[in-house]
Formats: structure tokens, C-alpha cells, sequence
């Protein structure tokens, strides 16, 4: 078996004889040329923001001109003497507003000074109520000549009899009243009144003779006699 040598090949070493080299000549340098400055402009005046077009508005509808209310006039005013039913008769101080639970109410200001007390009712509702003028002169008549009739006692249990006078008398009709004080008046010679007609007997007579004592301008005890004496005619 043969074997295949590979011969190496000898290495050259190539000399290199230094000879003159020509110099190599810079190329001229030419000088930079002078930067001329630019030219520096003035700055140009600001532009007015141009306002962006707002979009069209819709028409407001026009706003109805405040429409002048006048005061409201009541049948009753400051100074009135006034009948109200439960109460008898009162006089009116003065007409007044109050809120009362977010809602202002206009009010009549009554004052009873033989029960020292104040009432106060809504202008709206004193007709509701039964509040009234002082009876006319005519009704005083009537009263007073019903205070000569006969008495007409209904044959009933007393507590009934009670509780229909006691709403004739909170009625605040002046001939009711009358009708009252009539049947419950005991001349001499007949039986004695119990407590409690004697308290209803004098609550009607009270009633009554202040109404007309204001209606006719007397003082209370003037009046009280007036009617006490239409009571004797009619026992006479």
C-alpha cells in the first residue's frame, strides 16, 4: 500500500529595496469664505384670534310681562266687629300674613276681651266657618220680641235637650240664641233651673246681649238689662 506524500512548497521571501519615493504634494488649501450673516426679519405683528363661530341659538320664547295683582278686598277689615259662632262676638285687629308650613296664608286677627283670647282665621275660609257681620237692626227686633213668646220645652231626656241647646247657642244665629234664652229663663214661681241650665242659660244670655250691645253701642250690663226686661214682659 502506497502512501501519497504531499510536498511542501517553499516559501519566497520577496525583499524590497527602499528607493526614493516621491513626495506626495498637498492639494492648496483655500481659504473658507466669509459666512455672511442671514439677514434677520422683524417678527410679524400677532394675528387676532378669530372667534369660532358659535352655533345658532334657538329663540327664546318671550317672557309675559308680571301681571299687577291687586290686594284682594275682604267683606271684613281692620276695626269690624265681628260674629264668629263658637266665640260670639269679636273685633277684628288687623288682617296679617304668616307661613305656615311653607305656605303663606293671609289671616284675620280677632280679639275676644271678655275671654281675654286671640283667634286668628284664614281670610279664605271665614265664610266656611260661619263668620259673620253683626245682625241688622231687624234681626235685633225679632230676636228681642222672641224673647216674649212662650217657651217650647220638648218632652226629651235633658241631655238631649242640652246638646241642642248648646248648638243653637255655637250656631251664632241671634234669634237661636234668643230661642235659648227664652226657654231656659224661670220667672218667679217656677221650679228652679238645675246647674247645668243655669250654665247654658247664661252662656246664651252673655252671647246675646254682647251682640247688641255692639250693635246698638251700649256697654255690656246696659244690654243684659234690655233683654232681661223683654224676659219680665213676657212672665207679666
Amino acid at each position: 500500500m502506497t502512501t501519497a506524500v504531499k510536498k511542501k512548497t517553499p516559501t519566497v521571501a520577496l525583499k524590497v529595496t527602499p528607493g526614493k519615493m516621491a513626495p506626495m504634494k498637498s492639494a492648496p488649501v483655500k481659504p473658507a469664505a466669509a459666512v455672511k450673516p442671514a439677514p434677520v426679519k422683524a417678527p410679524l405683528p400677532a394675528k387676532a384670534p378669530v372667534a369660532a363661530k358659535a352655533a345658532p341659538m334657538a329663540a327664546k320664547a318671550p317672557v309675559p310681562a308680571k301681571v299687577f295683582v291687586p290686594a284682594r278686598k275682604h267683606e271684613f277689615k281692620g276695626g269690624d266687629f265681628v260674629v264668629y259662632p263658637t266665640h260670639g262676638v269679636g273685633r277684628i285687629q288687623k288682617v296679617d300674613e304668616q307661613e305656615v308650613a311653607g305656605i303663606k296664608l293671609e289671616l284675620f286677627v280677632i280679639a275676644f276681651e271678655k275671654d281675654k283670647m286671640i283667634l286668628r282665621v284664614p281670610t279664605a275660609k271665614a265664610k266656611a266657618v260661619g263668620m259673620r257681620k253683626l245682625s241688622s237692626p231687624d234681626v235685633v227686633t225679632t230676636a228681642l220680641n222672641t224673647l216674649k213668646g212662650r217657651a217650647r220645652i220638648k218632652r226629651t231626656m235633658w241631655s238631649r235637650r242640652a246638646q241642642e241647646y248648646e248648638a243653637k247657642i255655637n250656631s251664632g244665629d241671634l234669634v237661636s240664641i234668643a230661642e235659648v234664652v227664652r226657654d231656659l229663663h224661670r220667672a218667679g214661681g217656677q221650679p228652679e233651673q238645675s246647674y247645668s241650665e243655669r250654665q247654658l242659660y247664661e252662656a246664651a244670655l252673655a252671647r246675646m246681649a254682647r251682640e247688641v250691645a255692639a250693635i246698638e253701642r251700649i256697654d255690656e250690663p246696659t244690654a243684659v238689662k234690655r233683654v232681661e226686661s223683654a224676659l219680665v214682659k213676657k212672665a207679666a
